[in-house]
């Protein structure tokens, strides 16, 4: 039975029974509870995957298998993408970043299961990146196509994304709060009460859903028992200036492995060069197989030893400060480890690295702190490493708020809240000032393509170049005299300026105003003595399509004060771009942000 007729009705009767307002939050449900059922498939797949495979076959054969899986199992995401899926998986919150600043909020339906095909076989063979990411893009896309084939419009799309993202947070943290914060830090959705209910509706709908799924169960099993004392709060501010360094550490070894594995062009080489790296480092250090969050939970119950038992070099356990090494050593790791993974093709996310090297890096600090004999009374190592996670989220995502709110959740009470707000304010702020984009953006954030809570700065990245590109103007040769340029230009356009294009190369090389020819168009005399290269100018900026955002080219009218501007698109003319029209493409674009609003 055909659907589409279905569809029809069902929107006529909406359209003429329910109001836009009250659909968008129905459809917030709706994505809220397939955002929750994404988690779900996608944990259990991997945990299966995992318990198969770690459990049994590593434990009971070979350890030789941690560097023999994550291989396989990036092979097995190459050949699921090249002959399944057919199209490339990107990393879950950045793709998604991506499709509301440059797609108007509309994703391509394989990434509805692109990341559940891919992403348990990444972690559960190994792969050293998270699930959160994944998660997050599956709801996404559901969100997208859900609002498409009800045909939203683009701001209810985006803020529909956001409730996906929201919803994916809530169910796998079992955290809402801190997941409707995210959606609002993380994709720069305006808090008004248009945005906050769908919000809330979502993350409430996934959150039930999850504990339909999971019950109580939740990734940290964790209750503050050590209070917080006032005396410990220049420590807590030490760990927020540690976190920051640390977070331009992990920032800066993310840009620059992502940028080598970028100029590799090959698959295959990526996949080669990739999973050896990932294997090695997984062989020499087991507690890097996977996400990591059994070594998070046995530090803040204070048994590192458990998570270090495998040391290659089967080191003292009992020497604090060996144990202090390791580690460090495995924060230092983890990112290369993560970016290895990514680098050889592996679908996953960042969040679950960033809180499995916050834990690590708050809990060492803690044992040389209480060790280093310079201090009176111990601080609490357990209350240190779940705050040192908040220090690394606040410094590496750029999403304070989301830091504090998210582990004061997950640890059931707000005990820690100053130390949380002390170490995630310092973190945040020292690591931006040195990094002005996180790691989920940097990419966008460098070709100005990032939507930000800053309203003028979204309208512009919304906007559409190609849109005010004008084309009807005539062009002129440089070898075109006075009287071809009369005959064939002048009498025939209806404008008043002229590109001199090279005939050849269609590379500009000036332009001709009618001002400058009004004086001698009409001296027949001139005719055959005067060429274009005689009466054209320089143009006061030129617009170059493969460089400038749309936050150049306003400034570029601003500066010249032109009233109309070349394009070029790799040196070869391409058009004209009119004030008149940008600021009308402007103004609708506006109107339209703010539909809802």
């Amino acid at each position: 039975m055909n659907s589409r007729p279905l569809l029809k009705k069902f929107l006529i009767w909406r359209a003429k029974h329910i109001s836009n307002r009250q659909f968008v939050y129905i459809l917030s449900i709706v994505i809220g509870f397939t955002s929750g059922i994404g988690a779900v498939v996608l944990k259990n797949l991997t945990h299966f995957i995992q318990h198969l495979l770690e459990n049994k076959l590593i434990t009971y054969y070979h350890h030789a298998f941690y560097f023999l899986f994550p291989i396989l199992g990036l092979t097995i995401v190459y050949l699921i993408m090249k002959y399944v899926i057919k199209q490339k998986v990107s990393h879950g919150i950045p793709s998604t970043l991506y499709a509301i600043s440059k797609r108007k909020g509309i994703m391509k339906r394989f990434q509805m299961y692109g990341s559940i095909l891919t992403a348990p076989i990444t972690v559960g063979f190994g792969g050293s990146v998270g699930l959160e990411g994944p998660t997050v893009a599956t709801g996404a896309a559901l969100g997208s196509n859900i609002s498409r084939m009800f045909h939203m419009n683009q701001t209810n799309r985006n803020l529909l994304i956001g409730c996906a993202a929201a919803g994916a947070m809530s169910s796998i943290f079992k955290a809402p709060i801190a997941a409707l914060i995210f959606a609002i830090e993380v994709f720069s959705l305006d808090l008004t009460v248009a945005s906050l209910l769908p919000l809330l509706f979502a993350s409430l709908s996934a959150i039930l859903t999850s504990y339909f799924f999971f019950g109580d169960d939740i990734i940290l099993p964790f209750r503050i028992e050590d209070k917080f004392y006032i005396n410990d709060a220049p420590f807590y501010i030490l760990l927020g200036v540690v976190a920051a360094f640390v977070s331009i550490y992990f920032t800066e070894v993310y840009d620059r492995i992502h940028t080598f594995f970028d100029k590799i062009k090959s698959p295959i080489k990526k996949l080669i060069v990739g999973g050896i790296g990932i294997g090695i480092l997984v062989f020499f250090v087991p507690p890097l197989y996977g996400e990591g969050f059994d070594v998070i939970n046995n530090l803040i119950v204070g048994n590192p030893e458990v998570a270090l038992k495998n040391n290659l070099f089967h080191l003292d356990l009992n020497n604090v400060w060996i144990v202090i090494l390791l580690l460090a050593g495995l924060m230092f790791f983890k990112i290369i480890a993560s970016c290895l993974t990514f680098g050889a093709g592996g679908v996953g996310g960042i969040f679950a690295p960033v809180l499995f090297m916050g834990s690590i890096m708050g809990n060492c600090l803690s044992k040389i702190i209480n060790n280093c004999g310079l201090f009176g009374s111990p601080i609490s190592e357990s209350n240190f490493t779940l705050v040192g996670m908040a220090g690394l989220l606040a410094g590496v995502l750029h999403a304070p708020l989301t830091a504090i709110f998210l582990i004061a959740e997950l640890t059931g009470g707000y005990e820690l809240f100053i130390p949380l707000m002390l170490t995630a304010t310092i973190s945040f702020s020292i690591t931006k000032y040195y990094k002005k984009h996180s790691v989920y953006n940097m990419e966008l954030g460098r070709k100005g393509e990032l939507i930000t809570h800053d309203k003028d700065h979204a309208v512009l990245t919304l906007m559409d170049i190609d849109k005010v590109i004008e084309t009807n103007f005539i062009s002129i040769t440089p070898e075109m005299n006075l009287e071809e340029i009369v005959q064939k230009a002048v009498i025939r356009s209806k404008r008043n300026i002229f590109p001199v294009v090279k005939k050849e190369t269609k590379k500009l090389v000036g332009i001709i105003l009618l001002d400058d020819l009004r004086p001698i168009m009409f001296d027949q005399s001139l005719y055959h003595k005067v060429d274009a290269t005689e009466v054209m100018q320089k143009p006061p900026a030129i617009i170059d399509l493969d460089t400038d955002k749309m936050t150049d080219i306003m400034r570029k009218f601003q500066d010249s004060g032109a009233w109309n501007l070349p394009v070029t698109k790799n040196g070869i003319y391409h058009g004209f771009i009119s004030k008149s029209k940008l600021l009308t493409s402007y103004r609708r674009q506006l109107i339209t942000l703010q539909v809802n609003s």
